[in-house]
């Protein structure tokens, strides 16, 4: 997250941490807000919005954790460091969401199969959930004019959307059980939150077991990585490729390079190297890149793989 210096236009000029930890302190303060809210009235659905805002909060400071952490040194045990601290608290962040909409869901569908075990207030409920929207939308106007020139806080602009969607839904559910006493409606509002929240975590799944998995990251074409790398004057093939992540934004690349006969035996190898690793850094965004330079002939007699 780059922190810009603050320009004319009040607080929405503000650096894009700023605005970011004030956009969290609003969440995680409306967040808490609604769990209280939620144990006054019974309202599932204000609980179910509340856990919605936590998918928000908990990334963030996820996040922010785990780039303190990040930031350790790398050492004779762990030796690509501890960037890999951010994957995990991702896994623990989503099952965490899976576990709440599954609860949610469940307790959902109970409270339609039984509308008359439920009872809620609404006007609290409403009251609950009118300050959640006003939360939402003042960090939306808060990010409004940094999203558009950074993409972390794009994401965050985006995510305090579906935060207020959420409330809205809740709204709804409130002013119908305060003009016509059908709680079901309360039920109805959290199963919507409900599935709002599956796709993120389950999105959020995928990436970590990608990540865990050593998968190439997405978006990265090894076939043109190894079609730029053999474009090189002197490169005659190029095998034994690995693409990882160690975690998002932080690819690790590796290849077997064999060379004309010509270029280790006139000190040619280590320009060639370097010109690899500026290609790797410069066109497809891998600082951390491992070539071993080996003869043409040397290689033929190895065996190749993909």
């Amino acid at each position: 997250m780059h922190d810009h210096a603050p320009a004319a236009g009040g607080i929405r000029s503000a650096g894009h941490r700023r605005l970011l930890t004030i956009s969290l302190c609003l969440t995680a303060s409306i967040m808490l807000v609604q769990v209280v809210g939620a144990i006054l009235t019974g309202s599932l659905a204000l609980l179910a919005d509340a856990a919605h805002m936590f998918t928000d909060a908990s990334a963030l400071v996820i996040a922010l954790i785990a780039a303190a952490v990040a930031a350790r040194p790398a050492d004779d045990r762990r030796t690509f460091g501890y960037q890999r601290a951010e994957v995990f608290g991702a896994l623990i962040n989503a099952v965490i969401l899976i576990l709440l909409a599954g609860w949610v869901g469940i307790e959902a569908v109970g409270r339609l199969l039984n509308p008359s075990d439920v009872e809620v207030a609404g006007p609290l409920m409403l009251v609950v959930a009118i300050i959640g929207l006003l939360a939402n939308g003042v960090s939306m106007w808060l990010l409004s004019r940094a999203q558009r020139t950074s993409i972390n806080v794009r994401g965050a602009y985006l995510e305090v959307m579906g935060d207020l969607i959420g409330s809205a839904a809740v709204i709804v559910a409130a002013i119908v059980i305060v003009a016509t006493g059908w709680m079901p409606a309360d039920a109805i509002a959290s199963m919507f939150i409900a599935v709002m929240i599956i796709p993120r975590a389950i999105s959020l799944l995928r990436e970590v077991f990608s990540v865990l998995s050593e998968s190439a990251p997405k978006g990265t074409a090894v076939s043109d990585i190894r079609q730029h790398l053999l474009d090189y004057e002197g490169v005659t093939g190029v095998h034994d490729v690995h693409v990882w992540q160690l975690t998002r934004g932080a690819p690790v690349f590796s290849a077997h390079v064999s060379v004309d006969p010509a270029y280790p035996a006139d000190g040619r190898s280590a320009r060639l190297l370097s010109d690899l690793q500026s290609c790797l850094a410069d066109h497809f965004d891998v600082e951390h890149s491992t070539f071993q330079i080996e003869p043409a002939e040397q290689s033929d007699c190895e065996p190749h793989h993909a």
